[in-house]
């Protein structure tokens, strides 16, 4: 039974991978021009479907969103009691079909004409009502259901979300949507800390550990102590970051008459440090790798705050 359960999984799996490589291989130039076309409403994307393409619809409407394409679902029942007045003549509607004949859809299209609002059709049904209503047709290859009756959305709902973050990703691309603009959409959650950039949480200010290397270590970890970072950075006349003193400096040069001795002579030339544009995931990748537990934040060799991996780990990043 278990064996039973492995190979209908890997046959749906198949067909569904099937029918998107058949849509892939069917793309043209209308998804040139309905990417041209969604890039250049003045107002936004408004994606619309019914049941399972409903559903999809949704997901479509969330990706843009999240990725610089304003975008809204209008559910076509709805949009027959009223919600009609969300669309306006600055918006482009996105309306999915398999069957091309959803009759829900009927005061959509019909409004869309109305008032001359562009309409991209996401259908298999290209000479159907939604097909010959769109002002560009997005044509779905006819491919086999993974349902063995033929019936149950399956692979055709997985190719409309495809094709509907294919077009997101393209919109995204066009636009020039960097990680930044995606923290704006994201500052939440897990997501949202990887995306913080470490000018956000690093230490700045009075509180950054910085001394001249000619101190003597005896005062140097004092000031170490009172910090509370677990480490020093050495600045030159310049106030330029030349090395840094950490607990396993301390500990190595326990034995070199380490009080009587300068800063400058315990501590580690060249360190690591990042900007402060980078991201925390960046920062946490580099401590990783470096093996270190702090790092400098630098504007042109000057020190402008520290970040340690312990902020990293109260925010999320890791």
């Amino acid at each position: 039974m278990a064996q039973d359960a492995l190979i209908s999984a890997r046959n749906t799996l198949a067909a569904e991978a099937a029918g998107l490589t058949q849509l892939a291989d069917a793309l043209g130039d209308n998804f040139v021009k309905a990417v041209d076309l969604l890039a250049n409403a003045k107002g936004r994307v408004i994606i619309s479907g019914m049941g399972k393409s409903g559903h999809i619809g949704n997901k479509i409407a969330a990706t843009m969103a999240s990725t610089g394409t304003p975008a809204s679902f209008v559910h076509p029942a709805e949009a027959s009691h009223g919600d009609l007045g969300m669309i306006t003549p600055d918006d482009v509607v996105l309306a999915l079909s398999w069957s091309g004949s959803t009759q829900e859809l009927a005061s959509l299209l019909n409004y869309t004409k109305r008032f001359n609002i562009p309409l991209v059709a996401i259908t298999s049904g290209e000479d159907s009502l939604l097909g010959k209503a769109a002002t560009i047709c997005l044509t779905l290859p006819k491919a086999k259901e993974a349902c063995p009756n033929g019936l149950a959305p399956t692979t055709s709902t997985t190719m409309q979300l495809a094709l509907g973050d294919a077009l997101a990703v393209a919109l995204l691309e066009q636009r020039n949507f960097s990680a930044a603009d995606f923290k704006n959409f994201h500052p939440g959650g897990k997501l949202g800390a990887k995306l913080s950039r470490v000018a956000d949480i690093m230490h700045q200010g009075d509180a950054l550990p910085l001394i001249d290397g000619s101190m003597k270590m005896a005062e140097a970890i004092v000031l170490m102590t009172e910090k509370g970072f677990g480490c020093l950075g050495i600045i030159d006349e310049a106030e330029n970051l030349r090395g840094v003193i950490t607990d396993g400096d301390l500990r190595r040069h326990m034995a070199d008459d380490l009080l009587a001795r300068t800063a400058s002579d315990i501590m580690t030339t060249d360190p690591q440090i990042i900007g402060g544009d980078k991201m925390t995931a960046e920062a946490l990748s580099l401590m990783q790798e470096s093996k270190v537990q702090c790092l400098f934040v630098c504007a042109e060799g000057k020190p402008t705050g520290l970040i340690r991996v312990l902020d990293l780990l109260r925010l999320g990043t890791a």
